[in-house]
This record gives C-alpha cells, structure tokens and sequence, in this order.
C-alpha cells in the first residue's frame, strides 16, 4: 500500500513541474518579445548618438515589422485561443507599435536639432501617414504640429516671406 501513494505522490509532483515548464516557456515567449522590443528601441538610440541615422531607421522598422507580425498573430488566434493569451500578444503589439511611432517622432526632432528639414519633414509625414488608427491619433498630432513647427523654422519652398 505504500507503493501507491509514493507513486501518487511523484505524479502530482511530475504533473505540478510540468506545468510550471509549460507556464514558463509561454511566459518566457512573451519577455522574449518584450525584450526584442527593448533591445531594439535601445539601439535606435544609440545610433542615434552615434550619428549612425540609417541604422537607427532600421532598428525602428525591426520594430514595426514586429508589432505587424503580431497585429495578424491577434487577429489569427482571437477565435482560437483564450482571451488571456490574445490580449497579452496585443498589448505587446500596441506596445510595439507605439514605440515605433514615438521613435520615427524622436527621429524627426533629430534631424530638426540638425538642420536636415526635409529629412524631418519626411519623418513627420511618414507618422501621420502610416500611424492612422483612432488609437495612434496622438502620435499623428504630435507630428501634424512638428511639421507646423517646421514651417516656422524653414518655410516650405515656395512660400512668400513678408517682412
């Protein structure tokens, strides 16, 4: 009889394990994620203090790419997981997202601090142009009167100055 509660025993105890693994291996994806973001938002700054601007802009797409790998991840598994699961993945992508649009922001003000106009110009065009979902509005307000702010700087070409 005391073979059976031993045995008992180390299957509640093989069982708890086991899930603990399965607990932390998705746990474990979703830092990984976390930290990818990090990382990456991490190096688009510090190429950009090191003036390296075209690696900077391809860290930030890297970002991008993975908030839009995770934006079709929700839509795919909204049906067919629990919804535990799909709203981590999407704050991790509305994470993403909005750290994509607050770097492209920090890029334009870069280039501003810079000189480089049109390179700003662009920046905060390409925010109000790709940023355009109801919840990204604030990233495109802030880019819509960066560009305003520009125009005081450096007036279009084209425009009349008056004295």
């Amino acid at each position: 009889m005391m073979t059976l509660p031993g045995r008992t025993s180390w299957s509640g105890i093989l069982v708890l394990t086991g899930s603990l693994v399965i607990t932390s291996c998705a746990h474990d994806t979703y830092q990984e994620r976390a930290n990818l973001i990090k990382g990456h938002t991490e190096a688009f700054y510090n190429d950009l203090k090191a003036n390296r601007v075209e690696s900077a802009i391809r860290e930030n797409e890297r970002i991008e790419t993975m908030a839009s790998e995770m934006g079709q991840t929700v839509r795919k598994r909204a049906s067919k997981q629990g919804a535990t699961q799909v709203e981590r993945e999407f704050a991790l992508m509305k994470t993403a997202n909005e750290t994509a649009a607050a770097n492209w922001l920090a890029l334009g003000q870069y280039f501003a601090i810079k000189k480089q106009y049109p390179q700003a110009r662009a920046t905060y065009q390409r925010v109000v142009d790709t940023y355009t979902n109801p919840t990204d509005r604030s990233y495109r307000e802030q880019a819509a009167r960066a560009l305003q702010d520009l125009d005081i700087l450096n007036p279009p070409a084209g425009t009349a100055k008056t004295p």
